[in-house]
Order: structure tokens, then C-alpha cells, then sequence
């Protein structure tokens, strides 16, 4: 995948010594010291790639308090991925701090967020098929931004409480240029259907802000999804919160990329799950999303298996598990199993010797797999 390569210099203090670790790294860019908090888990050891999440503060805030709103501390030491938290520039006209800095201004922290994956690419190994973006409120505006511009290093994004910007908006005022993916990209937005905030309400604020409808088109038309979602709601286990949620699921796009869309039923700017609705934790619903794609699409998308075996006779429970993968009802002993990795790579393998078996495999990162046992492929998903 060819990378753009920006001119900057750097401010960079090399860690040889892994393990659980909160960095606030310096990075100089521009022409100023910009910051950012990077989390590496206690698994990582450098022997393996891991994906980046970029979590994007909302305007005027920090990265060191949206850290604690949208915590993927613990998500990255389970699922194995290094969580990054930057910290916006200070918009000169307005002294807030802010991603998209108001016109006129040749400001640009699309490549900014480029010089971090640079950054960390060249001092951790990192999964450049695997970089993800998601933020809240005008974060949220400018994850959709790295979705439109930055999309040949961004995977998989989502945004909540916060809008896509019009592209003529987008072009006349902050000098951005069009949206421009270049690879079915999947979506995952959170949008709050009270939301009065002009640049996230949920009918959008032209000729500025996209509505939800709007987003949700551009996304499903770029990825030639089905028309029409899947519509399913959401258990309502908080019946204090004031809000429900609906999810809708825009699926079969190419590469077997999906939009999803968890609509918040009266529902304010808010990020459900530390304030607003707690139906649903946002925190959460965002890895597990964008956790099963890569670059490419989908992980594993296109691999054909084979279910000649009847699901009366073999079952394979749970899946998704985080642990132990328990399988019953096979008629033979003695028969060879192996799981594969999406890249191909064989990770774990052995013999089932009786017809109920369990196989660990706590010691996987988050990811889709491959389970083959004799002659029969099955997908298996990796919390």
C-alpha cells in the first residue's frame, strides 16, 4: 500500500522496554509541538502487529479528558490493539482547540494524524492494514474527514454525535476539497435523534452538515451496499436514561463492508455509555465494529467454507468467545484441527480426541479466524 510521506521532524523518546504504558509523545509538525497520548497494552512485546485506534477529542476539549470518556484502555489490553488519543491544535481565530480550524487557514491535521501513523509505524509494529478512527462531536466531523481524505491509510471509522460536513461546504470554506474514498470503507455512526447541536442534529443543517439519511446514503452508495438496512432494536436495560436505541445495518457492500448506524432513540450529544443513553456502551460497540475490518474490507471476506457437516451434529459454541471454543457432536475421534489467521497463517493447531472439545484460545488477538476441522472450514470470531 503506498503511503504518503510528509516533510517533518519529530520529537521522539525510544522505549526499549515494552509492557503496559501511557506515553504523552511530542511530535513536532508544521512548524508547532503537537502532543498525544498513546496507550500500548501489556501484551504487546513487538513480535506481532497490532492495529491503531485514533480517538478524537470533541471541540475545545483534550485529549487527556476524552480519555477517560471513551476508555479503550481496558478493550486494548483484551483485544491486543495500541489506543491513541491526539490533541487538536489552537485555532488562532477562536483560541478553541479544534480539528478543522476556521477560514482562513492552511491548517491541516489530516497530516498530522499521517505523521503519528509514520511516527508509530517506524517505532512499533504496527498493522498498517488495521488503522482506525473514531471521535465525538467535532471529532466525530473530522473521523468522517480521515474517512473522505486520509482513506488510503484509514480502515474503518465511526463518528458520534457529530456530522459529515457538505462537500461544498467542505471545499468553500475550510478549503478541504470533495470526500474521495478509494476503498469500500465501513462506517459505524451514533447519532443522537434530539441532538440541537447545528453541526450533529440528526436532520442535518444545511448548507453546512449532513443529515444522518444524508451520511448514511453516501456511505451505503460508496460501498454499493443493500438499499435498504436491516432494522433491529436495542434490548432498553435503562429505563431512566429517556432514550432507546435502534440499530440499522446497511450490508453486502463490496468487499463485504457494512454501514451501520446505532440510532438513539431522544437521544442528545451525548456518548452513550458514559453519559446520555446507557443502553448501549459506545466505547465498545466501536471496536467490536470496526475490529473486523481491515484496508481491504471485511477480514476474511470472500473464503468460502464448506458446511457439509449438519449443525445438528457438530456444534461450535461460543462464537464470538473471548476464551474457549467448545465443540460437540463430532462423530470421529482422533481428528485434526488447525486455525488461520487472515493472512493465511496457521496459529493454532492439534487433534480432537474426544467428541466433546474445548480449544483455548485466550492467548488470539481480537480477529476473525478460520477454524478447520478435518475436511470443513468455519468462521470463528476472537473477542
Amino acid at each position: 500500500m503506498r503511503k504518503l510521506t510528509p516533510v517533518f521532524s519529530f520529537i521522539f523518546l525510544a522505549l526499549n522496554i515494552f509492557g503496559q504504558q501511557q506515553i504523552n509523545k511530542t511530535l513536532f509538525f508544521d512548524g508547532q509541538s503537537r502532543s498525544y497520548i498513546v496507550y500500548i497494552p501489556a501484551s504487546y512485546n513487538g513480535s506481532t502487529e497490532y492495529p491503531l485506534l485514533f480517538s478524537f477529542h470533541g471541540g475545545g476539549g483534550t485529549a487527556s479528558g476524552f480519555i477517560y470518556t471513551n476508555d479503550m484502555r481496558p478493550l486494548a489490553d483484551t483485544a491486543a490493539f495500541i489506543a491513541v488519543y491526539p490533541q487538536a491544535a489552537v485555532d488562532p481565530l477562536d483560541g478553541s482547540n479544534s480539528w478543522l480550524h476556521k477560514a482562513p487557514t492552511a491548517h491541516n491535521d489530516v497530516n498530522f494524524i499521517e505523521a503519528i501513523i509514520d511516527t508509530l509505524s517506524n517505532n512499533y509494529n504496527i498493522d498498517n492494514d488495521r488503522v482506525y478512527a473514531c471521535g465525538y462531536s467535532e471529532g466525530g466531523i473530522f473521523s468522517y474527514e480521515l474517512g473522505c481524505r486520509l482513506n488510503n491509510r484509514i480502515a474503518a471509522f465511526s463518528a458520534v454525535s457529530g456530522s459529515m460536513l457538505v462537500d461544498a461546504f467542505r471545499v468553500s470554506y475550510y478549503n478541504l476539497g470533495n470526500c474521495s474514498p478509494i476503498h469500500p470503507t465501513a462506517v459505524l455512526l451514533i447519532p443522537g435523534t434530539a441532538d440541537s447541536n447545528p453541526h450533529s442534529t440528526y436532520s442535518g443543517f444545511q448548507p453546512y452538515y449532513m443529515s444522518v439519511n444524508e451520511i448514511t446514503t453516501y456511505w451505503a452508495n460508496h460501498n454499493n451496499t443493500d438499499a435498504n438496512p436491516i432494522i433491529t432494536p436495542i434490548s432498553n436495560i435503562n429505563n431512566s436514561d429517556g432514550s432507546t436505541v435502534e440499530m440499522r445495518i446497511w450490508k453486502n457492500g463490496d468487499n463485504c463492508v457494512a454501514v451501520e448506524e446505532l440510532k438513539v432513540i431522544n437521544g442528545d450529544h451525548d456518548w452513550p455509555g458514559s453519559f446520555g443513553n446507557m443502553d448501549i456502551n459506545a466505547t465498545q460497540e466501536i471496536w467490536k465494529f470496526l475490529s473486523k475490518y481491515d484496508i481491504n474490507g471485511l477480514i476474511n471476506c470472500g473464503l468460502t467454507f464448506n458446511f457439509e457437516i449438519n449443525e445438528s451434529e457438530i456444534q461450535i459454541f461460543p462464537n464470538p468467545t473471548s476464551q474457549y471454543l467448545s465443540i460437540n457432536g463430532t462423530n470421529e475421534n482422533n481428528l485434526n484441527y488447525t486455525i488461520y489467521n487472515s493472512k493465511g497463517e496457521l496459529v493454532v493447531n492439534g487433534v480432537m480426541n474426544s467428541n466433546k472439545f474445548s480449544i483455548d484460545i485466550s492467548e488470539l488477538k481480537s480477529h476473525i479466524y478460520i477454524l478447520r476441522i478435518g475436511n470443513f472450514s468455519y468462521k470463528i470470531i476472537k473477542e
